[in-house]
């Protein structure tokens, strides 16, 4: 029987019509309502004919995640007088609970992907509802890239809906080709911001870590809200396991404490969206899934610890993982809105309001952030491998997509043009991230279908941290266990069992020690991450990064290890390892074989060329021996690396060596070629050219102190062309002034200079010239000491020489100081060395 008076509570049923307009005209539109209005359960009914007596249509809908898809089943099914697989029933990984007459199909975006990359038309499907799409999960991103391309090509009959909880709908109505948006008002009350920051500052987060202060007063501000408010108080963290610490530290509150979040078992999540039974009042504990996703009745009261959790890809170092940071102001804003859903309420921001401004807008697009081998993987099935064909709200950043590229083709799954292979098409339907994938097929292999899916099933939901750090123990604890991750790792084992069964590599355990068996597999997985100690804890990856254990771990006597999860502290140059297996250096050598290098390496360290014979998987050496007779050219390119590091100057250098360059440098700088260009990074591009052949028989940089830079660089002089033998016309060493004196110009500066004692100018109206540039006098007294500095001596005669007279004719009255400067003759000598002479 159907729910009329629910249904019809549902605010978003104004704006149905609209909606319907809009589709039958475009088949395309953006739906945004806020959270509570009905969009994820009224709306499908509507579009299915389940509601309203229109025709019966097939509808799927899109959630991001599995909670939510089995929740919005379930309140759909409920609304209708029905159970979940009748008329609505839902898919996720692992489970699928769908009948005869289901017509709305509730799936999380990772099904709908694997569906369309088998049925691209999706044959019976006639409108489809990507729900949630403001979040920008990868995930929804690339369905609706995939299913507007099936739009234009093979079902321009298929309806697409792009639902948001926010308004910012403008980018999703371009990308779906000016799209009709059609908002829903939602029945908000008032709801009063109460700025809660802690009272002493607390560390911000980084990596996975918040700082327990933090948690502490979020317990507190929870307890202050139970004391201050009436109803329920939900309560945002942004993980599992910053809700179980804050869990434990609301032991003995007057309330009923429940945890929600992706891994609470079922019936947790149905008694949270159930709402309160026996009139009790209830804490919530929930992480980002219940800002927009979920529907928790009861709630009064918010505390928002102010914290998310985001995917972050380490490239250079191989590490991928979630990490906290601050929620944007959007996520805030939703947050707080659930305070108000049934009646005034409050939100308690345990941050201060001085902070707010200066939060992000939104949060990041998770295209631009996360590891992206996965959805390189989906695009090259699409047949689109740099998915530049695809119709996207943020392109994939190139470097990115490189890294997954190489990622790819190091598993197999593509070759060298990016092409996917019939190995990459199998790997795409397990649903797993391509390093998993790879690690069941080739483990089942070696260790048995069974037990390759055992520890496949451990690395692609993390266990929970009371499991430990020794990935072999965790496997054992998840045989035993009664918990409800077992019970979900048990459900993924038999599916990863059931996949490499059918594809005839055989469901066995295989034979062999456990311990063996997970490490082999977890280093398939990582092979950038096979670490081999260094002492005390301390191991060095394949991909060059450190990694630390921590104290107590009983893997830091581990010769070699398989990481299989770590992350980098902020400032810490080392990852921190948070889960990994005992494996051997033959099991190290199977896994990263494509890292192996063996041969000679030639390189400059230390101050000097290091030649060797080296065998290494990536940055791990394995074994080391000295080598007495390196290639030549070989260490040539490690005495060049040396003079990029430590320049020029390990060549021999004189005074008169040094001003050449800066001379060549002049006329380089105001005449152009053919003067050479004579700046380090030049030099070094051009070594063959002056450096030889004194640097093609150096072996080491002593050979390379007995380099004479000004003999090489005169190879660079223009002798071709005949101007080398006007060097010192254009650009002279010295310049011969009135006196008969021969002073050194410097080249050093922005225009040359000549120093020189003022009474060796008399007679000189104008500056002198090189190559066409007036030098900058500096003009000295009889000791030497600057007196006054011209580019211009004719001005400088006129103007300046009165006062310059003035101050030093009485201090050195021996010395000559006519009042025309310009009609004396030139002298170094005093005016009686004048009259002797």
């Amino acid at each position: 029987m159907i729910r009329t008076d629910a249904l019809d509570q549902l605010p978003v049923r104004t704006a149905v019509p609209a909606l319907e307009r809009a589709l039958d005209d475009r088949g395309v539109a953006v739906l945004c309502a806020p959270p509570g209005t009905g969009k994820t359960t009224l709306v499908p009914l509507v579009l299915a004919g389940l509601t309203g007596g229109g025709p019966v249509r097939r509808v799927v809908v899109a959630e991001p995640r599995r909670i939510a898809a089995r929740a919005a089943a379930r309140r759909m099914a409920w609304l209708i007088g029905e159970r979940a697989g009748g008329r609505v029933g839902f898919t996720v990984r692992g489970e699928r609970v769908v009948g005869r007459d289901t017509v709305v199909e509730v799936v999380t975006t990772g099904v709908l992907l694997q569906r369309l990359q088998r049925d691209q038309e999706l044959a019976g499907v006639d409108a489809v509802i990507i729900d949630e799409c403001h979040e920008r999960h990868l995930d929804a991103d690339t369905v609706a890239a995939f299913l507007l391309d099936v739009r234009e090509a093979i079902r321009p009959d298929l309806r697409l809906v792009a639902a948001s909880a926010t308004t910012d709908a403008q980018g999703w109505a371009r990308l779906l080709g000016d799209a009709p948006v059609v908002e829903a008002e939602g029945v908000s009350h008032p709801v009063e911001v109460v700025w809660a920051p802690p009272a002493a500052p607390v560390r911000p987060p980084h990596g996975m870590r918040v700082d327990p202060a933090l948690l502490t007063h979020v317990a507190a501000t929870v307890r202050r809200a139970l004391a201050e408010r009436d109803g329920d108080v939900l309560c945002f963290l942004p993980g599992v396991g910053e809700i179980g610490r804050v869990a434990g530290r609301l032991a003995g509150v007057s309330a009923e404490v429940l945890q929600v979040h992706g891994r609470a078992p079922a019936a947790v999540q149905d008694t949270v969206l159930a709402g309160s039974s026996g009139g009790g009042r209830r804490v919530v504990l929930a992480t980002s899934v219940a800002e927009s996703s979920l529907t928790v009745p009861g709630v009064r009261v918010v505390v928002d610890s102010g914290l998310a959790r985001e995917p972050r890809t380490d490239h250079a170092r191989g590490l991928s993982a979630l990490t906290t940071v601050r929620a944007s102001q959007a996520a805030g804003r939703q947050r707080a809105g659930r305070a108000g859903r049934e009646a005034p309420g409050a939100v308690y921001r345990c941050w201060a309001q001085a902070e707010d401004g200066r939060l992000a807008r939104f949060p990041s697009p998770e295209i631009k952030v996360a590891d992206l081998a996965a959805f390189a993987l989906q695009a090259a099935c699409w047949g689109d491998p740099d998915a530049s064909g695809l119709a996207l709200l943020d392109p994939p950043p190139a470097g990115a997509m490189g890294a997954a590229r190489e990622v790819l083709t190091a598993v197999g799954a593509v070759d060298a043009e990016g092409r996917v292979t019939g190995r990459g098409t199998r790997m795409s339907r397990l649903g797993l991230h391509p390093r998993l994938a790879r690690a069941l097929l080739d483990g089942a292999a070696e260790v048995g279908g069974r037990r390759a899916a055992e520890v496949v099933a451990l690395l692609s939901e993390e266990p929970p941290r009371e499991y430990g750090d020794d990935l072999a123990a965790a496997l054992r604890a998840a045989r035993r266990g009664g918990d409800g991750y077992a019970g979900r790792w048990r459900q993924e084992v038999r599916r990863l069992s059931s996949f490499v069964a059918d594809a005839g590599g055989g469901a066995g355990g295989g034979s062999g020690p456990d311990d063996a068996a997970v490490g082999l597999v977890a280093a398939l997985a990582f092979p950038e991450r096979v670490a081999r100690a260094r002492g005390e804890g301390a191991f060095l990856m394949a991909s060059g990064t450190g990694a630390e254990l921590r104290d107590g771990s009983g893997l830091r006597s581990a010769p070699w290890l398989a990481v299989a999860v770590a992350d980098r502290p902020a400032h810490s140059a080392s990852a921190r390892v948070r889960l990994a297996a005992v494996i051997d250096e033959d099991t190290a050598r199977a896994a990263a074989g494509h890292l192996r290098f063996a041969g000679e390496e030639v390189h400059w360290a230390g101050g000097d060329v290091v030649a060797r014979r080296v065998e290494r998987l990536g940055a791990v050496e394995l074994s080391v021996r000295p080598l007495k007779q390196p290639a030549p050219g070989l260490v040539r390119e490690a005495l060049v690396e040396g003079l990029r590091r430590e320049g020029l100057g390990l060549l021999r250098w004189t005074r008169e060596t040094g001003q050449l360059r800066e001379r060549l440098a002049f006329l380089h700088r105001e005449l152009g070629e053919p003067w050479p260009d004579v700046s380090q990074g030049a030099l070094l591009e051009r070594t063959e050219q002056w450096l030889e052949p004194e640097l093609s028989r150096a072996r080491r940089r002593s050979d390379l102190a007995r380099i004479d830079a000004g003999q090489a660089l005169r190879r660079l002089l223009p002798w071709a062309t005949g101007e080398a033998v006007r060097l010192d016309e254009l650009a002279p060493e010295r310049i011969e002034v009135p006196s008969g004196s021969r002073i050194r110009v410097e080249y050093g500066g922005a225009q040359p200079v000549l120093a020189v004692k003022l009474q060796e100018l008399f007679g000189l109206r104008e500056t002198p010239r090189v190559a066409g540039v007036p030098v900058l006098v500096h003009l000295l007294s009889p000791a030497g000491r600057p007196a006054a500095v011209t580019a211009d001596l004719a001005s400088f005669w006129q103007d300046g020489y009165r006062a310059v007279r003035a101050e030093l004719r009485g201090r050195y009255p021996k010395h000559p100081w006519p009042e025309d400067p310009t009609t004396v003759e030139a002298t170094r000598f005093t005016k009686a060395r004048l009259k002797r002479e």
